[in-house]
């Protein structure tokens, strides 16, 4: 039963041979950017959600609380074929949004989590270097053929700017390893890549949704778990037998999205044959797609409603519960690999809606809950609706596009708070009305902070929350008042595109962003009557509540966000490790470059790069 209910769940995503997983690459579509669809927001539920309830902590820990987490928990993940637009084009010519991006959450957090990977990484083959200032190529193909799969060539220089990105954000990388052609395994960028990012290297994703390899060609049609398992080991051999690859279980997998759920892979004997050499197991899956698939085209306007209440996150999580046990039984990370609204780039005014914004931290938080350790938010190209940031066009002289999504991963960087601790429990509130779902983080015991949402959109104000919070037995127990910060619309709807706001702070406008919060950080005092505290939450909104000072302190910007960096800095800037706002959002060389924020290339770089020739040799 449990997998006929796999089935159907994954029945969303793109799985038939007649589908390409690139359609999202290829397909002919204007910047997602510059798109003005705008949806009607649901009506009020009728009934309406009960305006008032009560919420009752206690010191002392909780019932059913998570494994603990950190405020890295949302992170990123960067299709392959894209990723030095995302990032930049070498180690001394990095984005400057992306580093103030970046640099938000380690703020927060103390690290970034990051993949580089998804279908691309497949095709894609280390070579020594291409035309001067090109990192990564498509080769082949027409362009014009949405099932043809485009191959890539990519140089070491992709490596050195993630690489430097870590010296300045502390970001920590997974990343995907070429599984289409098992007889040619690149084993030379395994060696790079460990030897380049060292301790900030993560995991090596052997195989990027294998349940898909039969229905998109790249497998025979009748490709089957233990086809997986077999293949699996051709690589976990190859690595064995290079003494050029220190670490030999750094391996994620099985990371299957849809035809297949863990168990299936599980029951092969993978877990038991191939778990010394796994870092952690992982899985992928998006809720809906875009892929048009045997023609059928699907209303974003139909959709929406289904993304704005709990029952989306619990359905999307639930089925997981047995793997995420099994993970933790073996002592091992239990990743979301790859997620978002919608495959094949998400759906218009959905994707990039505030209502959007919500449901990603709803999904968040029912993920740490169910013990997941990590989940990442897939970034794509510019014609991708559900990007958390998406770079302009080369030299366009526009600024970035910031994502409703990524406000979600600033939420969650601070509800969960820098200290390692934080576990996450579902308090079914306001008796479990889908529309008004709560969150208590306990750290050490004690309940620390409080999410509140309200789904409903309803600008009169009839609709707004009134949570009273009671707070008893510990050292907790004489609480005067708390502070609140919220995650907004500026239109009071699900339905905006534009306006967000974190704590009254935005990142601008489509097409207008350098990464950086522009505005104050507006955090709210609310006095206690009685040890309860009435905390408003408006609709449609989210609120995070700060039960203590010290869980404030956790989760606000550090004063520091920088390292220092030596090196040999580029002639057209300063040598400085703190990102800073530029005119010059393409990375262009040239008029204007002087403003750039270009990040030396490190000293470890350079020995990687002068050994390149062992490599390719």
């Amino acid at each position: 039963m449990k997998l006929a209910f796999f089935s159907l769940l994954y029945s969303v995503h793109a799985v038939y041979a007649n589908i390409s997983p690139y359609n999202h690459l290829l397909r002919a579509r204007g910047a997602a950017a510059d798109d003005k669809t705008i949806l009607n927001p649901p009506p009020v539920p009728n009934p309406a959600p009960p305006k008032a309830f009560n919420i009752q902590l206690q010191s002392g820990g909780a019932a059913g609380l998570s494994i603990k987490h950190d405020g890295s928990f949302l992170g990123f993940s960067i299709e392959f074929s894209v990723s030095d637009q995302v990032i930049g084009k070498s180690g001394n010519n990095l984005n400057t949004p992306f580093l103030n991006l970046m640099a938000n959450i380690k703020a927060r957090a103390g690290k970034v989590v990051i993949r580089v990977g998804g279908n691309s990484q497949e095709n894609a083959t280390l070579v020594p270097s291409l035309a001067p200032g090109v990192t990564i190529l498509k080769n082949g193909g027409s362009g014009q053929d949405d099932n043809e799969t485009p191959s890539l060539s990519f140089t070491p220089d992709l490596l050195y700017a993630m690489s430097n990105v870590s010296s300045l954000t502390n970001a920590k990388w997974y990343f995907g390893i070429p599984f289409l052609d098992l007889s040619k395994l690149q084993l030379n960028l395994i060696e790079l890549a460990e030897s380049t990012l060292g301790s900030n290297l993560l995991g090596l994703q052997g195989g990027n949704e294998p349940d898909l390899y039969g229905g998109h060609g790249k497998r025979g049609t009748d490709y089957a778990p233990q086809d997986y398992f077999n293949d699996f080991g051709v690589l976990v051999k190859a690595m064995g037998d290079d003494g050029q690859i220190q670490q030999k279980n750094l391996l994620v997998a099985p990371s299957v999205c849809c035809q297949w759920s863990p168990e299936d892979v599980f029951k092969t004997g993978f877990l038991d044959t191939y778990g010394d050499k796994l870092t952690a197991i992982a899985v992928e899956h998006y809720p809906t797609n875009n892929c048009g698939v045997n023609g059928k085209v699907r209303s974003p306007q139909d959709l929406f409603p289904t993304f704005l209440n709990h029952t989306s996150a619990q359905s999307l999580t639930t089925p997981y519960a047995n793997a995420a046990a099994t993970a933790q039984s073996l002592g091992k990370p239990f990743l979301m690999f790859e997620t978002n609204t919608a495959s094949c780039g998400g759906f218009p005014g959905l994707s990039n809606s505030f209502g959007a914004a919500m449901w990603a931290a709803d999904y968040a938080l029912q993920m740490a809950y169910y013990n997941f350790t990590t989940a990442l938010l897939h970034v794509g190209g510019q014609s991708e609706f559900y990007n958390p940031f998406t770079p302009p066009t080369t030299k366009s002289g526009l600024g970035w596009t910031i994502g409703p999504v990524y406000y979600s991963s600033l939420f969650v960087a601070e509800a969960f708070g820098n200290s390692g601790n934080a576990q996450i429990v579902d308090l079914n509130g306001n008796g479990g009305n889908i529309y008004t779902p709560a969150y208590a983080i306990y750290e050490n015991g004690s309940p620390a902070r409080l999410v509140l949402f309200n789904y409903v959109t309803d600008p009169s104000g009839a609709n707004d929350l009134t949570v009273s919070v009671s707070i008893g037995g510990g050292s907790a127990g004489g609480t005067s008042s708390v502070r609140v910060r919220y995650l907004t619309s500026g239109s009071k709807s699900v339905s905006e595109t534009q306006n967000m706001f974190w704590a009254g702070q935005t990142l601008g406008l489509p097409n207008k962003s350098d990464g950086t919060l522009q505005g104050e950080q507006v955090t709210t005092t609310i006095q206690c009557n009685s040890n309860t505290c009435a905390i408003p939450v408006q609709a449609a909104s989210v609120a995070l509540v700060f039960l203590t000072p010290d869980a404030e302190k956790e989760s606000s910007q550090s004063a520091s966000l920088s390292s220092s960096v030596t090196g040999k800095a580029s002639p057209t800037s300063k040598s400085t490790a703190t990102p800073k706002k530029n005119n010059n959002q393409d990375g262009a060389t040239g008029s204007g470059a002087a403003s750039r924020y270009t990040i030396p290339v490190m000293s470890t770089v350079a020995a990687v790069a002068f050994g390149m020739s062992l490599l390719f040799g």
